[in-house]
């Protein structure tokens, strides 16, 4: 069975742990409609449409005002 030679140090176990539990940025995209950025597989918040289809029926906040 293999033993270590020498004690690992906190200093190295920790810069070896640290760069797994990266994270990484969320993927964003311009909707196809009005080129919002929006994230993947999600509803544009700023038209309410997916996949080419209004699926939110949101109202203008110039019309409001």
């Amino acid at each position: 069975m293999a033993v270590p030679k020498k004690k690992t140090s906190k200093q190295r176990k920790h810069l070896r742990r640290s760069a797994v539990w990266k994270m990484d940025a969320p993927t964003l995209v311009a909707c196809p409609k009005c080129g919002e950025l929006k994230l993947t597989h999600r509803v544009c918040k700023a038209c309410g449409t997916y996949n080419g289809r209004e699926v939110l029926k949101l109202e203008d906040a110039k019309a409001k005002k």
